[in-house]
């Protein structure tokens, strides 16, 4: 509900910080005191067009902020975490702002976030449903029609259902038809695929072999360097003259003829010694070398024309040839998907069949409590519209019938229709209620429906247009009768239905020669009496209407 409302610079309020109840709030004043314009700041939190002659004459902007709690309001918390406007650390709360600047440019803003002005109304049609001749009468919408149907009849988790079938159903007839009318694409990729993996296997890489001939050809294409690289080192080592073991044989001699050594000699020596050992195993091991080692042109060519055919399959399909097995097996693995393709495509349209009858059979579960439920709402709603001096009235809830194009709300479109004159067809509200009139049919089912709305806060700029006496007494107890139930904020001019309130907000205006300003006080006690006194005998209050006036507020 609306717990806070602080307007800055707005049309004639230069500052007011409102704190709102639950239950029943009136607004009242004279006329021309500028009633309404508590609705149109709440408005402008809302997504209303901003104007630049809304911002008070003489300053840069009007700053307006209207609070929320949304305990209470399951979707609205839902649409603010999807959206990633939820506030972390008071996630019940929301705050709606709008600046309008002088030039009628503005920003907007949800819990401090920047927002776009759709973000607003989408938000704040969950928020607060405002009935009046302003664009906010989402009693026009047949969306609003379906969900207060839905609702009042208990059926809003079945109707969840319903949607969340038809999605799967969609979803899976949709790829079902992208396989079926891509049938000659498939083919064409099922015949690549067959000569490219034909091709591949024809090659038959094996796991490590591309590192082994890589090795092998290195060593082939250089054998003739590297034999005779090993003659030169044999030599090396076993010259008779120059040689590495010819010349450690003469050092450790001379450390051996030496008739004193020191430690530094000593160690010296069995390093040489271990160094000699060394070179004749190295020796013996370049020798075995060159014994094995063979020149083989024939198997280099061999090893060259294998690489050459891996390398060019490589090229071919632009990839490096250290992926060509993976590649393959990921064509393989595709070519195996395409070939069960008629089968594949047989089980898909088995799951389309399933998914649509499982969607038809809860939809038409939805249809047969709609059905239901819209009789019973058209009677009581019709009970209501007697009591609001709508003797002629008769709303008929329809459902059309959505014949082959279900949508994911159902099998049928709802809407609300009126007849307000005996004899007249009934036709959308839009194209037959006057402005008092729509906003007597809507509070009509906001009495019906108030017990399952999911809109707790509820607002009527002057309901009570045309009407008075009995009837205005009657408005004022279902006004009154629905903000037990949550919050309803009326703007009236009678003195009956003001009479009803919980909470009583009196609207003034002072002018001087070169302004003007109107405020929001709130009325207790006496001065809640002298108010509806005033309402009930004009300007001059006198004993007999402030009598009547305590009258009226004991028998609420």
């Amino acid at each position: 509900m609306l717990t806070h409302l602080s307007i800055q610079n707005f049309t004639l309020v230069e500052k007011l910080d409102l704190d709102m109840r639950p239950g029943m709030t009136v607004i009242t004043g004279e006329t021309g005191a500028g009633k309404s314009i508590l609705l149109d700041a709440l408005g402008q939190t809302l997504g209303d067009r901003a104007e630049a002659d809304r911002v008070r004459l003489g300053a840069t902007r009007a700053d307006i902020t209207a609070s929320f709690d949304t305990s209470r309001i399951p979707a609205a918390q839902e649409w603010l975490v999807a959206n990633d406007l939820q506030q972390i650390d008071s996630p019940n709360e929301c705050l709606l702002r709008r600046l309008i600047n002088n030039e009628g440019k503005s920003k907007s803003y949800i819990n401090g976030q920047p927002a776009t002005l759709q973000q607003l109304r989408m938000l704040g049609e969950m928020l607060i449903d405002i009935h009046s001749q302003h664009e906010h009468q989402s009693l026009l919408l047949k969306e609003t029609h379906r969900r207060l149907l839905d609702e009042f009849g208990g059926q809003a988790e079945l109707a969840k259902q319903v949607r969340l079938a038809y999605r799967e159903w969609q979803s899976r007839l949709e790829h079902y038809l992208h396989l079926r009318d891509n049938a000659a694409e498939v083919s064409a990729r099922f015949q690549l695929l067959s000569y490219q993996v034909s091709e591949l296997d024809q090659l038959g890489l094996q796991p490590g072999e591309l590192e082994k001939l890589e090795a092998e050809q290195r060593s082939l294409a250089n054998a003739g360097d590297i034999l005779q690289g090993s003659h030169e080192l044999l030599a090396l080592c076993n010259d008779d003259e120059l040689g590495l073991n010819t010349n450690l044989h003469r050092a450790l001699h001379i450390l051996r003829d030496m008739p004193e050594k020191s430690a530094s000699l000593i160690a010296a020596e069995e390093l040489l010694i271990s160094a000699q050992i060394q070179v004749e195993e190295a020796c013996h091991e370049i020798d075995h070398h060159i014994d094995t080692f063979n020149l083989d042109p024939e198997r280099l060519q061999l090893v060259e024309e294998r690489l050459s055919a891996v390398y060019d399959i490589a090229r071919k399909h632009r990839i490096r040839p250290e992926e060509l097995q993976e590649f393959t097996a990921r064509l393989s693995l595709e070519l195996d998907q395409l070939q069960s393709g008629d089968a594949k495509l047989d089980q898909l349209a088995q799951q389309v069949t399933a998914a649509e009858n499982a969607f038809l059979q809860l939809a038409g579960q939805l249809s047969n409590k709609r059905l239901k439920s819209a009789t019973t709402l058209a009677k009581l709603v019709n009970e209501q519209l007697k009591n609001l001096a709508m003797e002629n009235a008769k709303l008929t809830v329809n459902l059309h019938p959505l014949i082959d194009k279900p949508s994911a709300n159902g099998l049928e479109e709802v809407e609300f229709l009126i007849s307000t004159n005996p004899g007249q067809a009934p036709k959308p509200l839009a194209k037959v209620a006057s402005g008092g009139e729509l906003s007597r049919i809507s509070l009509a089912i906001q009495v019906i429906t108030a017990q399952t709305s999911a809109t707790p806060t509820l607002v009527f700029d002057e309901v009570d247009v045309g009407i008075g006496g009995a009837t205005a007494d009657v408005v004022g107890k279902l006004l009154r009768q629905l903000g037990e139930k949550g919050q309803v904020i009326c703007v009236t001019h009678l003195a009956q239905v003001a009479s009803k309130g919980h909470q009583h907000l009196l609207v003034s205006k002072k002018s001087t020669k070169t302004s003007a300003e109107s405020t929001l006080v709130l009325l207790e006690g006496e001065d809640k009496v002298g108010e509806i006194a005033r309402m009930l005998g004009g300007a001059k209050v006198t004993e007999q209407s402030l009598a009547h006036a305590r009258e009226i507020l004991e028998s609420r």
